[in-house]
């Protein structure tokens, strides 16, 4: 039995993995984090990390990005792997991430989902393919209007895929709006859209003469996500320190 502490457990994807969890008869919430708390949970609720002084196994960490040094330094005390799934960063946080893998297992992933995962692997697969024969390359990424960080995590995520394979010489275009001049060939393109309800979808297109090829995923409910970080916080729990990704769950499956 897997126990886990959910961190951030009364946001939405909280609740969602908090519901499925409760159906999971291999793995067991034991402690919430969370400032905001009206007593619903059946298991306790801190506001802080700091003060949650239950033992557990793992912790998945769904909360907001200024929560996560406090929680990366709890870890690190009380040498508990984390599965990180906070998204909007910044580089001195991922940093922050890279020097607690070294003394804790840490498995951070923008996007949790299996399928968002198969794509960066197809993504490789194109750009080796496309890019030389001039191809341009757009990400344009939809999510619903409540989400605060743009371009979203899984975007930058599929980009950096791709500059993995074109090297350093190519770089992120996030806005064309306060310049007049031609597409550089060596741009990534990524453009954010916020809306209604929408989950999340991300088309990368691959712009080439007389010629378009579209890859889209296309989220229909945050469960998707919520059952990746599940999957993750079972493999992650009693792993040695290092860092960690979801092709490495995939892998064990």
């Amino acid at each position: 039995m897997t126990r886990i502490i959910m961190h951030g457990c009364n946001g939405h994807m909280g609740r969602v993995i908090t519901d499925l969890v409760s159906k999971d008869d291999e793995c067991k919430i034991v402690a919430g984090i969370d400032p905001f708390d009206d007593g619903h949970n059946d298991y306790p609720v801190f506001a802080s990390v700091n003060d949650c002084d239950v033992e557990a196994d793992v912790i998945i960490d769904f909360a907001a990005a200024k929560a996560e040094d406090a929680l990366l330094d709890y870890c690190e005390k009380k040498q508990i792997p984390v599965v990180v799934c906070t998204t909007g960063l910044t580089d001195e946080q991922i940093e922050h991430v890279r020097k607690t893998a070294c003394k804790v297992a840490v498995l951070k992933s923008a996007n949790m989902s299996l399928g968002i995962n198969m794509l960066m692997k197809l993504l490789q697969d194109a750009t080796k393919i496309l890019a030389p024969a001039g191809f341009d390359v757009e990400i344009v990424e939809r999510h619903h209007n409540k989400k605060v960080d743009a371009p979203s995590g899984t975007a930058l995520a599929l980009a950096d895929s791709i500059k993995e394979v074109l090297g350093d010489d190519y770089y992120y275009k996030y806005d064309r709006s306060q310049e007049r001049v031609k597409r550089d060939p060596k741009e990534i393109g990524i453009s954010a859209v916020r809306g209604g309800t929408i989950v999340g979808v991300h088309d990368v297109i691959f712009a080439g003469e007389d010629e378009v090829i579209e890859f889209t995923h296309t989220a229909y409910s945050k469960s998707v996500f919520a059952k990746g970080a599940i999957e993750a916080a079972k493999f992650l729990a009693g792993k040695s320190a290092g860092m960690y990704d979801m092709s490495d769950v995939i892998a064990a499956r």
